[in-house]
């Protein structure tokens, strides 16, 4: 399926965001498979996003960028997405790696799932303190200042979130960061919630959709299909 995947879109599209939770619950068997498919991506062409939202300290999180972000890793990806709520200093060693391969890292922001206000809108409101989520977003902005055209580091903010960005005083522009925006789909976002959200980023957003197109398959025609009008969808609600 995988090999399916690649066939239909390897060169079509910005990126392709395995999960790495549908490899790892197989065992070895799936991480194998998972390692054939970034060495697939990169032979067509076409950028790999790891989602692997890994967060740890010192020396654990280093294992993690030497596994993901290292040259010649069998895990390595183009890029990887982390989670900062250990710190988002705890994050050096990703981060440096990523700078010293060439790769980007995608920190947690706003995520698309429900749940995540609880703790991402938490503090907002409070005087002259931003919320969780603006201070991560903060951290962002600092890491990639005087960066071109964009920094290394990217934030994670889903499609599904809405007005949030704006009512909790986020500027996602001034972060200088690409923006991953999942959500759309099988989550319940539609092409116009992202040119609503992201109005004024259509150039830094990324728009990964796994079930909305891999239910079209497993023929790589469908999928390209399914890949390409969707590709359509979005454009012309960016760009208008």
């Amino acid at each position: 399926f995988c090999a399916a995947v690649v066939e239909a879109v390897g060169g079509r599209v910005a990126a392709v965001k395995p999960q790495s939770a549908f490899f790892e619950r197989h065992g070895s068997a799936g991480i194998a498979v998972l390692e054939r498919l970034l060495l697939d991506l990169r032979e067509a062409g076409t950028l790999s996003l790891l989602d692997v939202k890994r967060g740890d300290v010192g020396s654990t999180m280093g294992a993690y960028a030497q596994a993901y972000l290292a040259d010649g890793a069998p895990l390595a990806a183009d890029a990887i997405t982390v989670t900062p709520y250990l710190g988002t200093g705890a994050l050096a060693p990703a981060l440096d790696t990523a700078a010293e391969t060439g790769r980007g890292v995608f920190v947690l922001v706003l995520t698309s799932n429900p749940e995540a206000a609880a703790v991402q809108h938490a503090g907002a409101g409070q005087a002259g303190a931003p919320s969780v989520a603006g201070s991560v977003l903060q951290d962002v902005a600092r890491l990639n200042a005087g960066a071109g055209p964009v920094g290394d580091v990217g934030m994670v903010v889903g499609a599904t979130v809405g007005r949030a960005p704006e009512q909790l005083g986020l500027d996602l522009a001034g972060a200088n960061g690409i923006v991953l925006a999942p959500g759309v789909g099988a989550q319940g976002a539609t092409p116009q919630d992202v040119a609503t959200t992201f109005a004024g980023l259509p150039r830094r957003v990324l728009v990964p959709v796994s079930r909305g197109i891999l239910s079209a398959g497993p023929a790589p025609e469908r999928l390209r299909d399914a890949a390409a009008r969707l590709n359509s969808e979005l454009v012309a609600q960016l760009w208008t």
